[in-house]
């Protein structure tokens, strides 16, 4: 695997999912793959899980581990092709990337959309530059259009607890103080799309994602219907697509709640975090034994373990 940015860089998505939990299992039996490798994670934008667990997984693997945030410690960049650096760009993006591709043997790149541009943020014009001048394999850390790990630790998270074959899995849109990114709905809808799910998007009138992400998944304006029966609820807000990046005034009972999960089967409470409580999900939720957001979370390792093992082995 030379690129991981979405589940069409996967042939086998449960394959990796059970390689995942393999890792989960025993994870320091590849550190010979990392030994003497270096994985840079270059960070545009905050980080909690991503860089821990990308580090985690990489140290399980036996690799040697650079930081760098971008936002921070880094040159501002210039992105844009042929254009004059005499105003506050210090750097363009074509050395930068290649000089990191130096240093390291893969680079993690995370970067968010600014929301106001969709044709610029959805061209993914800052990752797909990293990847065409650093010249080694680059995993997405977050994107303006997808969060893949994230999404691959959620169908390990799935896998994992699951109580029947195929799950009910509902996506649900929930209140926020602020406008979002469609990263981590856009992504989790394209790999459920793809598993051995039944998948269920809810969303109030105006927050449709791009049809693009969601084909083969059943959309509703009707939280209560959605959650009929659901065996897993994804909670996660997002701006709209058209407008773009735009928020309506209210929806505030899109909260999830336990009287809410009533109607479901005993679901799982997934969420990518961090959650603002008692905004996008309710104390009640999160503090109670249907919530998996820590666990979740504990398997953001799992799913960049796997990935980075299958970059290894491509070197």
């Amino acid at each position: 695997m030379k690129l991981f940015s979405s589940v069409h860089d996967v042939n086998d998505i449960n394959a990796l999912a059970k390689e995942a939990l393999e890792l989960k299992r025993n994870p320091y039996s590849y550190q010979h793959l990392g030994k003497n490798k270096t994985i840079a994670l270059i960070f545009l934008n905050p980080s909690l899980r991503t860089r821990m667990s990308t580090q985690k997984a990489a140290m399980n693997l036996g690799m040697n581990v650079m930081v760098l945030n971008m936002d921070k410690e880094g040159w501002a960049l210039e992105l844009q092709d042929g254009a004059v650096m005499n105003g506050a760009t210090v750097e363009h993006i074509r050395e930068a990337a290649a000089v990191m591709g130096e240093y390291a043997d893969i680079i993690g790149v995370r970067s968010f959309p600014g929301l106001k541009d969709r044709e610029l943020d959805y061209s993914e014009d800052i990752f797909n530059k990293f990847v065409k001048y650093c010249g080694v394999p680059v995993v997405s850390l977050e994107s303006a259009t997808r969060h893949p790990l994230q999404s691959l630790a959620d169908l390990v998270t799935i896998e994992e607890l699951k109580t029947k074959a195929r799950p009910n899995v509902v996506l649900t849109w929930a209140p926020h103080v602020k406008a979002l990114p469609q990263a981590v709905p856009n992504s989790f809808a394209e790999w459920m799309c793809k598993a051995d799910v039944d998948f269920t998007i809810a969303q109030p009138e105006g927050y449709e994602l791009s049809n693009g992400f969601t084909k083969g998944a059943h959309i509703t304006h009707n939280q209560e219907e959605a959650l009929k029966d659901a065996d897993f609820i994804y909670v996660k807000n997002w701006s709209a697509y058209e407008p773009y990046g735009k928020v309506t005034v209210g929806h505030e009972d899109w909260m999830l709640t336990n009287e809410k999960l009533k109607i479901t089967d005993n679901a799982k409470v997934m969420h990518c975090l961090p959650v603002r409580r008692n905004v996008e999900l309710s104390d009640e939720i999160l503090d109670g034994s249907n919530s998996v957001v820590v666990h979740e979370a504990g398997n953001r390792v799992w799913a960049a373990q796997a990935v980075l093992k299958r970059m290894l082995e491509s070197l």
